[in-house]
């Protein structure tokens, strides 16, 4: 476990494989951190196969800290990736994610196009619904909260839960939020994943596409996954000037399988524990 100061947040990452290998960057998704079974897999995989993977907790993840005051939740993931990758001193990296790893891999790739040499998406979050359940997901319940019982209710939500065991300090952060305040932030967060006839990614814009002319292997969602629907990853794929369609190496339903909970832990582990399987495609494509 590593620490380090990014744009004022501590920020929690591993770095694995050889210090001079080439770097990769690997993000999961929703709020899980580094640790979640399936992403340090995939990570060792990568490092197996000759890349300084770099595995980290985004803002308000795992054992990093949280701010509110970025115009989105992505928007300030995307940008502590961006300041992250600057303050290690990584050079022409190669990108990797999936659910709001992809969304945070393609809006941190916006941001330095000059930096980032290919990248790697799958389960990329959209349609209208699957926006919808996202603004719920993430927004809804902290303005539930807060306008019952104001910080102190939120503190207590089951989805902190993880960060603050995690990150003690993520609990401090919450309650000195105001809570007339920290509602109308959520209002703001929520409404930043709102669909768009315009994008099939919340936060990128088509100029932003265009910037992305490096290769980019685009993982095809499944037809039953409608957190991830495949019109969204077809549409992705289309506003991307250098980017290959492949199939990923599981069936239609798997993201509703990985969704069905609770887990039985003699033979489930999580969201992203079939992950590792996509290793000898990654492998294959970040290849010179």
């Amino acid at each position: 476990m590593a620490k380090i100061e990014v744009d004022g947040l501590t920020l929690d990452y591993e770095l694995i494989g050889d210090e001079g290998a080439p770097p990769l960057v690997l993000t999961p998704g929703g709020r899980y951190p580094r640790d979640t079974a399936g992403v340090p897999e995939l990570g060792a995989r990568l490092a197996d196969a000759g890349y300084r993977v770099l595995l980290w907790d985004r803002p308000g993840c795992g054992a990093s800290d949280i701010a509110f005051t970025a115009p989105s939740e992505s928007v300030m993931n995307a940008e502590a990736l961006v300041g992250l990758v600057r303050e290690l001193g990584l050079k022409a990296i190669r990108l990797a994610g999936g659910s709001a790893g992809s969304r945070i891999t393609l809006m941190a790739a916006a941001r330095m196009p000059e930096n980032v040499r290919k990248i790697a998406i799958w389960w990329i979050s959209g349609g209208p619904v699957g926006l919808a359940g996202l603004a719920w997901f993430y927004c809804g319940d902290q303005i539930a909260a807060a306008s019952k019982g104001g910080m102190e209710a939120v503190v207590e939500l089951p989805s902190w839960a993880p960060q603050i065991a995690a990150n003690p300090k993520i609990r401090d952060i919450l309650l000195a939020q105001d809570p007339e305040q920290y509602i109308d932030t959520m209002q703001r967060w929520g409404k930043a994943f709102a669909y768009s006839d315009s994008s099939p990614v919340p936060g990128m814009e088509a100029a932003d596409f265009a910037r992305l002319t490096m290769p980019i292997l685009t993982f095809r969602s499944g037809k039953s996954d409608m957190a991830h629907t495949r019109r969204t990853s077809e549409w992705t794929h289309e506003l991307l000037p250098n980017s290959t369609l492949v199939e990923p190496p599981w069936g239609d339903q798997e993201w509703n399988y990985v969704s069905t909970f609770p887990i039985d832990p003699a033979n489930r582990r999580g969201r992203f524990e079939r992950w590792p399987l996509l290793a000898p495609m990654l492998t294959e494509f970040f290849a010179d």
